[in-house]
């Protein structure tokens, strides 16, 4: 009977004790559905993150797809030509006057390697053995064999743009690369100094600092392994304006400056810093699925004022003008040519890195008559699969010099032809080799040949 009591008294216990395991159990269970659930949602948001990454190192890279648009007021040469790449930071700052601002940092590590023959002596550590400087092919004396190597052109770049609270934009941009002065030698250090590229300011439509000439769109520029490639038909400047944008449209006012060649100097070039007025320039740009194309023209004063030199010398000025074509048709996915063609007068210093020819000779009175010239490249891009491509260039110009003034040792013309080889084993990596022939000649028939060989490793960063 007592056994009997118990079992009914221990019963509902057992049974109380079971349901309690239960609610355990499923309690146990419920977390652990909410902790797998709170997993995926972590992978699924980690995913997401990572496409998105990759979509924007694409769009970096340039290959086919969509470009960003450009900031009212920037060149868009400039931004393309820079490539901060994938390095940003966006600082949020709500309440304040730019409520999103983003920092770019980017740049490339370069090597390169050259071997050089020409028929003169380029000379001991000239620049034109780091790279092809049109006017300083050597002409007569006895050939000579060269081999160097140096990372000059790496560069580093940092760029700012901001958006405010009342949909303004606002940023600035720095780029720097080591083709400065040398603070020491090839015997040890070679260490170099920095060298300023870009530095601007924009706003809304408006630019002011130092970049590319508005008179020239580097987005036409070929992929070289030399510093630019068909340098002699080319304008290549980077200089101080105050530049405005609307649209396809831009005009800026830049910095002045006048080379003139001496009566009877030659080659020869003088550098007065005479310059009153700034160089007007005006760009438009027609752009398309088809690749795009550019015209551009420059007036400009050329002058030079003696009354300050000891002894005094003659007072003179003159006008510049000329008009420019840079263009990129794109004749496949895989093909794409690239060109330039510019004519003008008094526009010297503008072609060929400086290096070419004066803005204008001075007659035996002192008086400055400005120099016709013209200017041309054609290049062809063709890419074998996505990681193998070749360029192939042709540049060449033509001055009109007066040889009563100049004398027979001036540059008559210059051209040069390049091929290369590139090869980009992974994203951003790229490692080339180029051939270079190329002749100058002087209006008194004499002339010299350049054979380079170049290699050239790049880390874009």
């Amino acid at each position: 009977m007592a056994i009997s009591v118990a079992c009914a008294l221990t019963l509902p216990l057992a049974a109380q004790a079971q349901d309690n395991s239960r609610e355990q159990k499923l309690e146990q269970r419920v977390a652990q559905l909410e902790q797998q659930l709170a997993e995926l949602k972590g992978l699924i948001q980690s995913s997401a993150t990572q496409s998105g990454a990759a979509q924007s190192s694409a769009a970096q890279s340039g290959a086919a797809q969509p470009q960003k648009a450009t900031p009212a007021g920037v060149p868009a040469q400039t931004i393309t030509a820079a490539k901060p790449g994938d390095h940003e930071v966006v600082l949020t700052t709500p309440g304040n006057a730019y409520g999103q601002t983003k920092v770019k940092v980017g740049g490339w590590i370069r090597a390169e390697a050259l071997s050089t023959h020409t028929n003169g002596y380029l000379g001991d550590q000239a620049a034109a053995r780091d790279l092809y400087l049109p006017g300083s092919t050597p002409i007569g004396g006895k050939s000579a064999n060269y081999s160097d190597m140096h990372a000059k052109f790496s560069r580093f770049n940092i760029g700012v743009d901001s958006l405010t609270d009342n949909g303004d934009k606002v940023g600035g941009f720095f780029e720097w690369d080591f083709f400065g002065n040398s603070l020491g030698n090839e015997n040890a250090t070679n260490t170099y100094g920095l060298t300023l590229r870009h530095a601007y300011v924009y706003w809304n439509n408006w630019l002011a600092g130092q970049t590319w000439t508005n008179f020239m769109d580097p987005n036409a520029l070929p992929e070289a392994v030399d510093f630019i490639g068909p340098t002699d038909g080319t304008v290549f400047v980077r200089q101080a304006q105050l530049r405005y944008t609307t649209g396809d449209f831009s005009v800026a006012l830049e910095n002045p400056h006048t080379t003139l060649t001496p009566y009877h100097g030659g080659s020869t070039q003088i550098s007065p810093d005479h310059n009153t007025v700034p160089d007007l320039t005006a760009r438009y740009t027609w752009k398309g699925d088809w690749g795009f194309i550019g015209i551009a023209g420059l007036v400009r004063q050329l002058r030079m004022d003696g009354s300050n030199d000891k002894p005094v010398t003659a007072k003179s000025s003159a006008t510049g003008i000329g008009g420019s074509v840079m263009g990129k048709w794109n004749v496949s996915s895989h093909d794409d040519i690239r060109y330039a063609a510019t004519y003008g007068k008094g526009i010297g210093r503008y072609i060929g890195l400086a290096n070419i020819t004066a803005d204008g000779a001075l007659n035996a009175n002192g008086s400055i008559e400005s120099r016709k010239l013209w200017a041309a490249y054609v290049s062809w891009r063709h890419a074998f699969n996505e990681k193998l491509r070749s360029n192939v260039m042709f540049a060449r110009n033509g001055l009109d010099n007066d040889v009563t003034l100049t004398g027979l040792a001036a540059n008559k013309y210059t051209e040069s032809v390049h091929f290369n080889l590139i090869y980009s084993p992974m994203p951003k990596l790229d490692i080339g080799a180029e051939y270079t022939w190329a002749r100058r000649a002087l209006e008194s028939g004499d002339y010299g040949k350049l054979q380079r060989l170049q290699f050239m490793a790049k880390y874009a960063f």
